[in-house]
């Protein structure tokens, strides 16, 4: 039976994947195949590796999508209560959860079946675009494992189809430590190098080319060596105190490749270092203006129009992307939502408090300008022109066309208490990174916005802090990739606002002041506080916050978040309550006022489990594994299964941490 729904799945796999490889990433079947006909053709390995860009995160027709994806951080917040920040409230579940081979299973068998055939040269076509498109594969099988290192930690590295045999199967579940899950990434990615063109044989910027591998493999380096930085020394890391994975034969007598922990720090740390620098010294950053379009007769902004652009090929800064088209059926409704109120994702006070001045001068340093939060308006005067461009005001022009029935042309005041959650202002702040001058869309869902995947900025900020994570210190690249962030975005220097960042005060919302529970320093403060301005509502603040060990704080103090000032001013303004008929009321659908004059959406009504705020407990870094999982493995008793449950996550389902 096993062995009949294996391929009834890789047929309905393959039939889903027909498509020419010169065309969109999401095209639909074509004609019916047998595996065996199918992997055999250089146009028929392309597309079975098109079907695998579905697995990356872009913007999902009817979804939000990759702009959702900082929710539940310090940086966005939906109406919705996160189980995330209420200990007691996340629990083990019975089936389900992370741990699933779906995507990886389906790179296995590609690599299974057509290695042997590409190595006799027995698949008709240009063997270079052969060898390109495998590689594809292989980057797709890190990219599957590499979510399962950030959610999971260690896991088995399975690296082939499995025989029908529960013995087998259950061997191969034993859990390998997280640095080699990562060391396994790494490799596959070097596999992918070796076999990859600099340009890909077809579809240009939308498929993988080299560079956005070297992009990703020090993406994978930074995070594992700065999560064995931070987790050094707990039950998070191979042999800490209390690793579960020492519990099992398999892995109690195992030792780091590299000698110790320090040492494999290094080791992944000098490989960020690497491809970032390699990134970055081959792109340039795409020119800002540091000016908001805002009519059609305005100079157009390039750096803002880069994330709504419907054709990001002329954008050297995009390594990857994903297109969208009208024609194709491939739609998103991106323009819509953020023309309106994000889909009811509000960001954060905390994320419009880390845009320093223009000068440079954090917002609350002597002589910085700042003019306060009182008036919604002008919440950005002064500020870096990153903020001012990303972040929407009262009055400033979303599009250039009414773009539908949930959008406005003119952004109003912000409506803090719509019944309905997609438009609702959730924090009174909202976001229009990734929304375009012209509307780009004839009717509601119907956005050709791209998605971006890669870019090369990201390469800057993976330098620099690999960099300082390894060296203690700012080198000349490091320094030089910093200035060209700052002089792209027309802000200050970067040696202004270390100098003048008081810790304590960056410790009462920004997250990324403290690892382990501790403040950072200065200079390392002001690495992820520019990574959090630079690459905000692009999918990495969750990340992030996990691999610097940024929540420890929360353990003992809860953390309120907040959004616009409600209480000095905008309560009584006149237009602002035409925005919110029937009135604010304190403690029924607004924070009150004896609480802080800032808006606090869970901070309403005490029926949610976040009213006494966001609270934290150290097994929520890593996913807990369903307890179905021990019980196959374990032939019905989870005691003698291989694998082993993650730190403090209980073996009974429907419990909660330890």
């Amino acid at each position: 039976m096993k062995r009949i729904f294996k391929y009834i799945m890789l047929c309905n796999l393959i039939l889903a994947t027909m498509a020419s490889c010169t065309d969109y990433l999401d095209q639909r079947p074509l004609s019916q195949l047998s595996p065996e006909q199918y992997l055999s053709t250089e146009d028929n390995i392309g597309a079975y590796a098109i079907d695998l860009y579905n697995t990356l995160p872009v913007h999902g027709a009817g979804s939000w999508g990759i702009w959702s994806m900082d929710n539940n951080t310090d940086n966005m917040v939906s109406p919705n209560a996160s189980d995330l920040f209420a200990p007691g409230w996340w629990r083990v579940g019975q089936t389900g959860g992370s741990y699933e081979f779906s995507a990886i299973y389906r790179c296995n068998y590609f690599l299974d079946f057509v290695m042997p055939l590409y190595e006799k040269s027995a698949i008709t076509g240009v063997q270079r675009n052969i060898s390109h498109y495998i590689g594809e594969v292989y980057f797709f099988r890190a990219f599957q494992y590499f979510q399962k290192l950030k959610t999971l930690g260690d896991f088995p590295i399975v690296d082939k189809v499995l025989p029908d045999n529960l013995e087998a199967l259950t061997e191969a579940s034993q859990r390998a430590p997280r640095n080699e899950v990562a060391r396994f990434i790494l490799r596959d990615l070097d596999k992918a190098l070796s076999m990859m063109q600099d340009i890909p044989p077809a579809g240009g910027k939308n498929r993988l080319n080299k560079d956005a591998v070297r992009l990703f493999k020090s993406r994978v380096a930074l995070y594992e060596g700065t999560w064995l930085k931070y987790f050094k020394g707990t039950a998070f890391v191979p042999n800490g105190p209390g690793w579960p994975g020492k519990d099992k034969a398999y892995n109690s007598n195992y030792a780091y490749p590299s000698g110790d922990i320090d040492k494999e720090i290094e080791y992944f740390l000098e490989i960020a270092m690497a491809d970032s620098k390699y990134i970055a010294d081959k792109y340039a950053l795409v020119n800002n203006t540091g000016v908001f379009q805002a009519s059609a007769n305005d100079p157009a902004n390039p750096y803002f129009n880069m994330f709504g652009a419907t054709n990001m090929n002329e954008y050297d800064e995009v390594l990857l992307w994903k297109q969208y088209s009208q024609s194709m059926g491939v739609v998103n409704s991106v323009v819509e939502f953020a023309a309106a109120a994000n889909q009811g994702i509000g960001t954060t006070k905390s994320m419009l408090d880390a845009f320093v001045m223009k000068n440079g001068l954090p917002i609350y340093a002597v002589g910085s300008g700042y003019i306060g939060d009182v008036d919604l308006t002008k919440i950005t005067q002064d500020r870096d022109p990153r903020a001012e461009i990303f972040f929407k005001k009262k009055g400033d022009r979303n599009l250039h066309s009414s773009p539908g029935p949930e959008s406005y042309e003119i952004e109003p005041y912000p409506n803090i208490i719509n019944s309905t959650t997609s438009m609702k202002y959730t924090t009174g702040l909202t976001i229009r990174k990734g929304l375009n001058f012209n509307g780009a869309f004839s009717s509601r869902d119907r956005s050709e916005v791209g998605s971006i995947v890669f870019r090369a900025a990201e390469a800057y900020l993976n330098y620099i802090e690999a960099s300082y994570e390894k060296l203690g210190d700012l080198n000349a690249d490091a320094t030089k990739y910093w200035n060209a962030i700052r002089n792209r975005s027309k802000v200050g220097g970067f040696q202004l606002t270390i100098a003048n960042t008081n810790m304590s005060k960056e410790g009462e919302t920004d997250w990324a002041a403290y690892s382990a529970g501790s403040l950072v320093d200065p200079t390392l403060f002001n690495i992820r506080r520019e990574r959090r301005v630079e690459l905000m509502a692009e999918g990495f603040r969750g990340s992030d916050l996990r691999r610097w060990r940024s929540m420890d704080q929360m353990i003992n103090t809860p953390y309120h978040v907040l959004g616009i000032n409600l209480w000095d001013q905008m309560a009584n303004n006149n237009e602002f309550k035409a925005r919110n008929p029937g009135g604010l009321t304190e403690n029924e659908n607004v924070s009150p006022r004896t609480f802080s004059k800032y808006l606090a959406p869970f901070r309403i009504i005490n029926n949610n489990r976040l009213y006494n705020g966001y609270r934290w407990h150290m097994a929520h870094y890593l996913d807990p594994i369903a307890i179905q999982h021990f019980l196959i493995t374990g032939g019905g008793d989870i005691n003698i299964s291989p694998l082993y449950q993650n730190p403090s996550w209980s073996l009974t389902a429907g419990e909660a941490t330890k």
